[in-house]
């Protein structure tokens, strides 16, 4: 997953969680208009939210504006008739995505296309960012189907994020949770395999390696992810730290498997060869005394 690239030595990029509100096209040839902008910059080094910007937008057909709201935060024609403009708002928009490390929940084949056919309509050019984080394809591909069809809802749902509101701002920082709990899910994983994954053998153990020999594959690992990433810049490894203070989804994109292991899923099956010595066990006084002081130590 690309996550650090710079445009100079002082200046590290930041990632910046976006997400588009835009109307559902009932008939054919009815375009898609965005209702609502927002976005946190985060620091790649701490994940912590810097800045923070939201805004309504004023369709150019209000008619595509629900006159009352399908679910219970929902944007009616209401709340938008006297927002700005999606011309008025562009620049910060711009200034705020523009050479920064775009991250959202399939922002790749929506939000993209929606804001760059935005911007090619008032005449003025898109943002490009110098990287991208898809958490649809990633988590997909990393974290398997263990939370449902992969929406932010349902994942929101699994880890126990409560219910997701359809709001840019909100949807934004519900995206940045659930990829920290992914995260954390998978690194617990790959360090406790056999505890973890279901498998009950085996001595557990904590594998633990020294930078020096993370250094040559993990710059290669993220450069093969961005090649597959249209429009994305070339991973350069950041030594320097974050400046403080400062609704229609497609299917998930193809994603390239990089170099690392897949996690395994959990599996609630016991091996052969634990079912043997439990049965053994039973004939063998001091394996059955052992399960019975192992069983009383975990209960």
């Amino acid at each position: 997953m690309a996550i650090f690239n710079t445009i100079n030595d002082q200046k590290p990029t930041k990632i910046v969680f976006f997400d588009l509100e835009t109307n559902v096209p009932k008939k054919t040839g009815q375009k898609f208009w965005i209702l609502e902008f927002g976005a946190i910059v985060v620091c790649p080094r701490k994940l912590i939210e810097l800045e923070s910007y939201c805004t309504l937008i004023r369709p150019g057909d209000l008619s595509v504006a629900a006159l009352r709201p399908s679910r219970i935060d929902g944007i009616t024609r209401e709340a938008v008739v006297n927002a700005p403009s999606f011309e008025e708002v562009s620049d910060k928009i711009f200034s705020i995505l523009d050479g920064r490390i775009w991250a959202g929940h399939n922002i790749q084949r929506f939000d993209c296309v929606r804001l760059k056919a935005a911007f090619d309509e008032i005449g003025k050019s898109p943002p490009v960012p110098v990287g991208m984080i898809d958490s649809l394809g990633i988590l997909s591909e990393k974290f398997g189907k263990r939370a449902g069809n992969m929406k932010m809802a349902s994942l929101a749902t699994y880890f126990g994020l409560g219910q997701q509101k359809h709001r840019s701002l909100d949807d934004v920082r519900m995206n940045l949770e659930v990829l920290k709990h992914c995260a954390t899910v998978l690194f617990l994983e790959s360090s406790l395999p056999d505890m973890l994954n279901g498998r009950l053998h085996g001595t557990p153990t904590v594998t633990t390696r020294s930078r020096k020999s993370l250094e040559p594959s993990f710059p290669s690992a993220l450069q093969n992810q961005w090649q597959s990433t249209p429009r994305i810049g070339r991973a350069i490894n950041n030594n320097n730290p974050c400046k403080e203070g400062t609704s229609c989804r497609k299917s998930p994109p193809a994603t390239t498997s990089i170099s690392y292991q897949r996690t395994v899923p959990y599996t609630t099956r016991l091996t052969t060869r634990v079912k043997e010595i439990i049965c053994k066990a039973q004939y063998n006084k001091p394996l059955s005394n052992l399960f019975r002081h192992s069983h009383s130590l975990l209960r």
